[in-house]
Formats: C-alpha cells, structure tokens, sequence
C-alpha cells in the first residue's frame, strides 16, 4: 500500500513539474518520493524523469528523441510515401500505434498491468505531445526559431531513413489544408505545422481513451484536459479569423479544465498535501487567466471580465487607477494630471512583508530620463513630482503603493496586462482609450524583471499605443523593429520565453511581422512593408501594396509565379480572384480546398449578389457559414441576402446571429426592428430599435421607425421623444403627421376620460374619512385608484406638453395645413380658444389657392377646418358675449358657399349651409350691445 501511494505521489510530482514548466513560481518543488527498483513503475518513471528534465530546459528536440519517445513509437508502422499517405498516418496509424501502447499488457501469460503503470504510460504519451507543442509554440511564436526535422518523428535515430525529404512538401501542404478546416485561412507563413497536428493526435486521443475508460489510471492525468485547451487556442491563433470549431472544444476542454482545479482544495486535494499555498494559487491564477484570455479572444467581454477578477483574488492582488502630478515631455514645465497605477497584495501571507514601499522612487525618476528619449521627447514613462505618502492603515489588510516602487510577481504582472488587454478590446476604439491603457502598460514598464512574454506583450502593447500619435510614432516604429529583430536573439533561452506564454496572448511571430509591416505602410514606407508581406506570403496586403504604388500587374505577375510553385494553396486563388474579379479564381480555390475554403464562398456569395442572384447568394453564404460560424459580417450578408429573397424568418435568424457576434452592429439591430415591424411584432421591434439607436444616433429614417413602433405598444412619450429626435436631425423637415395624429387623438381620449373621472375623485376626497371608519380595505383600494388616476393624469399632462413643444417648433419653421390643425386643436385641450382660432384660420389660408374648388379631396378638407373654426367662434362669442367672432363666421361661410356651388352635392357643403344659419341664428339671439 505504501509502494502504491510512493508510486501515485511520483506520478503527481512528474505531471505537476511538466505543467511548471510554463507557470510562473518562486520556489522549486520538493524533492519527489522515491521509487523501489522492484517497483513495477521504475523503469517508466526513469523514463518519464529523463523527458521532463529535457522539457524543463527547452530541449523539445531531445525530448521527441529520447528513449521514452522510442518505447512509445516501437511499434508504429510508417506508411510508404503515396498520395494521401499524410492523412492516412494521422488519422489511422498514430492512434493505433498509441492505443496499443496504453493497452498493451505484455505476453498473454503475463500479469495485468495495473492502475498506476497505466497512469504513468498516459503521462508518458502526454508529455511527448506536449513536447511537440512547445517545439511548434518555440519556431512559431516565443523564439528563437531553430530549424526543426520536416517531420517530428524524423528527430527519432531509429526513424530517420523510414521517410525520405522528398515527401516533406506534401506533408506539410496537408498540414496546411489540415488546419485550414476549422474554417479559416492561416493568417501567414508558418513552420513546421506537423508538430501541433502531432501534438494533437496524442493529446486528443490519449484524453479520449481516458474519458472512454479503455485506459483506467489514477486521477485521470487530469491536467491532459489544460494542455489540450492550450493546444486549441493556439491552433486559433494560427487562423486568420475566429474558428466556431475550435470554440466549441475550447468551451469543453477549459471547463473540464476549471472544474479539475477550479479552487484551491481541489488543486491540494490533486496535487497531494505537500504542495505549497503559493504554488496552488499560482496554478488557480493562471488557469483563471487563460480562460479569462480565450474568453476575450472570442468576443465575450463579460465572461473574460468575471475570469480577470477571479486571478486578481486568488494571486491576492488588488490594484486601482489614481492620478499624480507629473511630466509627460522632456521639456515641460509645469507638472500635469498622470494617471498612475496603484497596487497592493492582501495580508495574511509571507509576502506582506515585502509589500513596504520604497523611498525616494519617485525623486530617483526625476532625475533618469527613460531610454529611446531621443527618437521623442514625450516620456516613456511620467515623472512624478512626488509620490503620495501611504498611511500605515491596516484597514482590510491591505498595503497599497506606487507600482513603481516595488516588484510585483509575474503572476500579478500578468493579470495587470491582462486587464489592460480587457480595455483594449471592450472600450471604444479612441484615443481616451489607449489613455486608459497606459498606466497599466507603464506599470510593467517600470518593473525591474519580467518574464519575456509578459515583457514581449507589453511592448508591444506600448507599440500600438504610440503608433497612434504622430509625436511617438518613429519611437514606436524604432521599438517594433527591435521587437521583431529581438525574437531570432539566442538570449533568452526558450526555457524562459516559455514561462507565462499562455497567459498572455502573445501574438505569432507571423502575426508580430505583419503588424511590422502595417506600421511600416502607415508611416509611407511601402517598399519595406512589401518585403515582410511577401516573406509571410500574406498576398491581401501585398496586393494592397502594390496598388498604393500602382503597380496592380506586378501583383498579378507575383501571385501566378507562387501558383506555379504552390498550386494546391486556396489563399493564393482567392487573392488573384481579388484582383482580377474573376469567379473561376474562387472555384479553382474551392475546388483545390476541397470545398473547404470559407473565404472562396464568401468570395462567391457576395458575387452573386452583385448579380442579384439573391437564391444563389443565399446558398453560398449558408455554405460559408457551416464552415465558421464565428463571423459576424458573414451573418449580416446572409441576412441581406435571404431579404432580398423574400425569405424573412431565415433573414431574422441571421441578423440575430449577426448582432450576438458583434452587438454593436447598429444596421443589424435596425434590421431585426424591420423585420418584427413586418411580422407585426412591436414589441420585440421596440427593444432591437432601442440597441440600434445607442450606435446610430444620427439616423432620423430609425427614430422615425421608432416612434412608430413605441406608439404602437403604447409608449407615447418615447414617440414624442423620437419625434423630436427626428426633428433635429432633418432640421424640421421631417414631419410624420399621421402619427402626431394618433397621438393626438389619444391625448384627446385621455384628457376626456380625465374630466370624466374628476368629480368622482373630488367626491372620493370628500368622503374618504368615512371610508375609513368603515373598512380599512376599501379605503385602501380606492386611495391606490386615485394615485393611479393622478399618475395618469400627470403622464398626460407630460405628453401634451412635449407634444406642443414639438408642434411650436414645426409652426414656427411654416408647418403644413394638417399641423396647422393639430396646433390648434392642442390649444382647445389647453382651453386657449383664441389661439386656437388662430391657428384653425392658419390651416383654413393653407387650405385656400386656385386649386381648392377643383380639387374634391381638397375642399372636404377644407370645409371641415372651417367647419371647427366656425364652432371655436361661438364658443369664443358665448364666453365674451362679443359679437365680433359671430360677424367672422358668417362672413367666412357666406364666401365659401358662394364659391363651393361646384360642390353643392357634397355632406359637407350642406354642413357648411347648417353651419351659417346656426351662427345667423345666433347673431340674431345675442342682445347688441348699448341697444
């Protein structure tokens, strides 16, 4: 019993020191347990030892050679060099060469092997995976780059002369198609892509024979379900655009991952007693850091956010933006408002005591100009003019200071940068924002040591930040060229560039090169820019290049001579069917990708709505998006296709997947509002309006859409709010009169059935204290009815208030007869008679010209203005006993009438006739005055 926990404790001890290799730690490991040489697992352990030493010091190569590489690889048949002799290896005689490693018992009269031998030989198969992802993570993105073996097996002494260079080009051109099936094109030239597809064979399938039970070992080896995550994400970013594949496995793997060692009891529970503290919540940290990264690479700002926050309180780190007087330039005189970050670590452990803060830091940068001062005069870092004086408050335990007067672990340095990266992709993209970033870039900046990928990251960050301003931009250009120089430098080793390189998302060194290349064209020096753009084989902006230089048949001259040497590239097909116009390009792309290149069939589809072939547009984006999902723009296309197609629920599926990619597509929101607008759907056509006016402000065509829909559920104010909007906008020429109507003729319900239910609410005052002796229950429900009758009241109030505002501002400008009318029924609801007269004279002039009594249509319309002022006149004559407005009216009808004879015919012709012998009538009862 004794023999099996020794055994399980060194198993422990191997799988955690291969994980360090990568994680950031202060103490070495206690020294493991050691084996019995009659102990069943001693001679694999050897093995396993021998191998992760080699690991530990960055020899991949030796590793993949190594003797525990042979006894995995003994009985793996190599097959001949014929077509498709690629796939077949991978996908047939890899997983059976390790299948029958992890289940092979020896001889059949030998006995079973047991638990923990099964549990060494899939750390064993682990660690040799492993190994080739950190030779590939090495030539492809930490550095130095070596030149590696064609093939990983090729470093093995038994293997060299099985598999001859010849087949080199084929197998690495179906490395390249292997990886272009997740459904993206890589984003440049890489080395050696055999050695992750290696990788991810032994990964994938030692994992499966786990999960299927096939291979029963102790604890499972579950770091395997980490290192498989780290192998994904890095496939994603060899790929050029976002893989809904990779995605979905990455979501598996991490939670897996998450659950394994999600809190500190379940990594010490692992791991065994014996681990420290510190060691522990480096490993929770980290873990929390890179699913917090692979969650921000796809676009979840919430869910990366969460994940930040949790290895900031696990590593005990807690940090805030303040501000400081300082100088930004070499030459400034008076000291400015910096922002500065302030940190600290929670007490309660041996590193509190580190945490006092350092004198005269501050007053030591006044006096160091910070290094490349001579490429600008604005500094690298801000001088302070002195550094705030932290009480010695214990409050919560916490000590806060200076970042700069004081060393921070890598850990904390990598979850400073990892929310510096979280405001580079979730705030605006402006200069405040790069602003926002700089305290924390200036933060690491200011360390004394750093991890070279934490180091690399930042710079690189202090790169796109400075590019940005002109009086920056040469140092950062200098700095960018130093950086992509500095990654083939021997120092430092591999060894340590690999520490932390997965918890930050230190770019590849193809992907460094292009942005390289990018700052090179933004400060005008194409002729450089085309040099790295055709060493990394990235065609797109290459042919970019030679257009700013007008030199488009060079572009094509080039891209036919690389077909002639890489025919069965997809990228190349598609770029000269980009510079050409030319569909055959894009099939020939589809055809040698084996109908896998999604950028062909985007390429297609948005051909064929240029035709205005929307069905076949449709077909072909429907293609394209099965490939990946993961592209929003793609979404917006099919939904504009499948519009135009008449097919609108398939088009609202696909602007709702648009806008769950990217939310703040504006056009995408304002289609799904059009589309629920069609399906009668008000509701949901409200809120998608409500998410497309926060992008497009200045669009009155959406306020005018939004009115009309919040009328429809009722919401008048919004309406009157975004009519108003529209109203500023066009600069008052933008009228929807029919809905003024609408909300006119509802503010004219409310305020009737208001002074309906008035004296019903007087009496209800009057009487409540009898209520109440009777039944406190009545009383109580009839105060709730008058609150609500009251808050209806005031809502109505506010609507007839914004209403005439927006009706004075239309008048003003010359509004139409229609507003005219409306205007003056606003002032009836007021009880403003006069102005009301005035204004129903102003719609009856608008109505007047030479077309009126030719026009039917036009004449009904008039009549019944005239109608309604004549009717506002005698309300005004009752109320002023005045016989001044009685005279108007007749004066008025008795015109009209003798010039609407044509019209004789009409209702309201006779109403106008009725009309005048009320008013005649009335002259006639109404006593003159001084008689």
């Amino acid at each position: 019993m004794a023999e099996q926990r020794q055994e399980i404790e060194a198993l422990r001890h191997l799988e955690l020191r291969l994980l360090r290799c990568s994680l950031p730690s202060d103490h070495p490991l206690q020294p493991p347990p050691l084996l019995s040489h009659s102990s069943t697992c001693s001679h694999i352990h050897s093995l396993l030892n021998d191998v992760v030493t080699l690991i530990e010091s960055g020899n991949y190569l030796q590793a993949l050679s190594s003797l525990a590489s042979q006894s995995l690889f003994a009985n793996l048949k190599l097959v001949s060099s014929e077509s498709e002799s690629a796939s077949r290896f991978y996908s047939d005689s890899l997983p059976e060469c390790v299948d029958l490693f992890l289940n092979d018992s020896g001889s059949e009269n030998s006995e079973p092997e047991s638990v923990e031998l099964k549990g060494y030989k899939a750390l064993l198969v682990m660690t040799i995976g492993v190994s080739a992802l950190l030779a590939f993570i090495q030539c492809n993105i930490t550095g130095p780059v070596e030149k590696l073996p064609w093939m990983p097996l090729m470093a093995l002494p038994t293997r060299e002369d099985e598999i001859g260079d010849g087949d080199s080009m084929e197998w690495e051109a179906w490395a390249h198609k292997e990886l272009m099936s997740a459904g993206s094109d890589l984003r440049g030239k890489f080395f050696n892509l055999q050695y992750i597809i290696f990788a991810k064979m032994l990964l994938m399938r030692t994992k499966d024979l786990l999960f299927e039970g096939s291979v029963t070992s102790i604890g499972g080896v579950r770091s395997i379900s980490w290192w498989v995550a780290r192998l994904l994400f890095s496939q994603q970013r060899l790929l050029d655009e976002r893989s809904s594949f990779l995605f979905d496995l990455l979501q598996v793997f991490m939670r897996e991952s998450l659950c394994n060692f999600g809190t500190l009891e379940k990594a010490k529970d692992y791991w065994g007693p014996k681990m420290l503290d510190e060691d522990a919540l480096n490993i929770l940290s980290m873990l929390h850091l890179e699913m917090g990264i692979m969650e921000l690479y796809y676009g979840q700002v919430d869910a990366s956010r969460l994940y930040f926050e949790s290895a900031a309180e696990t590593s005990k780190l807690h940090f805030s933006v303040s501000g400081a007087l300082g100088f930004r330039t070499l030459h400034q005189v008076e000291p400015k408002a910096q922002l500065r970050l302030v940190a600290g670590t929670y007490g309660g452990d041996s590193s509190t005591s580190s945490m006092h803060k350092l004198n005269n830091v501050d007053d030591y940068l006044l006096q160091q100009p910070h290094e490349n001062s001579e490429e600008s005069d604005v500094l690298m870092m801000p001088r302070f003019v002195a550094d705030e004086r932290n009480s010695d408050s214990n409050e919560k335990e916490v000590q806060t200071r200076a970042i700069a007067a004081s060393q921070l672990k890598a850990v904390h340095q990598a979850v400073i940068l990892a929310h510096c990266l979280s405001i580079e992709r979730s705030a605006r993209g402006d200069e405040l924002q790069k602003w926002e970033m700089a305290p924390y870039i200036e933060a690491i900046d200011s360390q004394q040591s750093s991890p070279y990928a934490l180091r690399y990251f930042c710079n690189l960050l202090r790169i796109r930040w400075e590019s940005t301003r002109s009086r920056t931009k040469q140092r950062a250009l200098l700095m960018m060229e130093k950086l992509v120089q500095g990654i083939d430098d021997p120092s430092p080793g591999v060894s340590q560039r690999i520490y932390c390189c997965f918890g930050v998302n230190i770019p590849t060194i193809p992907s460094s090169r292009k942005e390289f290349g990018d700052l090179l064209v933004s400060c005008g020096l194409i002729g450089e820019a085309v040099k790295v753009y055709e060493d990394l084989e990235l065609w797109d902006n290459l042919i970019y290049c030679y257009q700013l230089l007008d030199k488009k048949v060079a572009a094509i001259e080039l891209i036919k001579k690389r077909l002639s040497e890489k025919p069965f590239d997809p990228r190349l097909w598609c770029s000269l069917g980009d510079v050409t116009n030319d569909d055959a390009f894009y099939e020939k792309a589809l055809e040698v990708s084996g109908s896998k290149s999604a950028r062909a069939l985007r390429s297609l589809a948005r051909s064929a709505y240029n035709r205005n072939d929307y069905e076949k547009s449709k077909v072909l984006w429907e293609s394209a998006m099965a490939l990946n999902s993961l592209y929003p723009d793609g979404w917006f296309a099919l939904g504009a296709a499948c519009l135009k197609s008449r097919d609108v629920d398939k088009a609202l599926d696909a602007f709702t997947r648009s806008v769950q990619l990217d939310p703040e597509n504006g056009e995408a929101w304002n289609n799904i509002a059009c589309l629920h607008m069609i399906k009668k759907k008000s509701k949901e056509s409200f809120i998608a309006f409500k998410e497309a006016l926060k992008l497009k402000r200045d669009s009155w065509q959406m306020w005018e859409n939004y009115s009309s829909v919040a009328a429809d559920i009722g919401n008048f104010s919004q309406a009157l709010e975004a009519v108003q909007k529209v109203l500023d906008v066009t600069k008052k020429k933008r009228i929807d009169t029919e809905l003024l109507e609408r909300i006119m003729l509802e503010i004219e319900r409310r305020a009737s059935t208001s002074c309906f239910q008035s004296p019903m609410a007087i009496s209800n005052s009057n009487y409540a204290d009898l209520d109440n002796v009777q039944t406190n229950g009545n009383y109580v429900n009839e105060s709730t009815s008058v609150e609500a009758d009251s808050m209806r009241t005031r809502e109505t109030e506010h609507l007839i208030q914004l209403l005439g505002k927006i009706l004075r501002q239309i008048v003003q400008s010359g509004g139409s007869a229609d507003v005219w009318g409306l205007y003056a029924r606003w002032h009836k609801l007021r009880g403003d008679l006069a102005m009301c007269s005035e204004a129903l004279l102003k719609q009856v002039r608008s109505y007047q010209g030479s077309d009126l009594w030719k026009d039917r249509d036009r004449f009904v319309k008039f009549a019944d203005a005239s109608l309604e002022l004549c009717k506002v006149y005698q309300e005004l004559a009752l109320r002023n006993s005045s016989r001044r407005e009685l005279f108007a009216a007749e004066m008025h009808l008795k015109n009209t009438i003798k010039q609407a004879e044509s019209f004789s015919d009409t209702e309201e012709f006779g109403s106008l006739v009725g009309c005048l012998e009320q008013v005649q009538e009335a002259l006639r009862a109404m006593p003159v005055r001084g008689a």
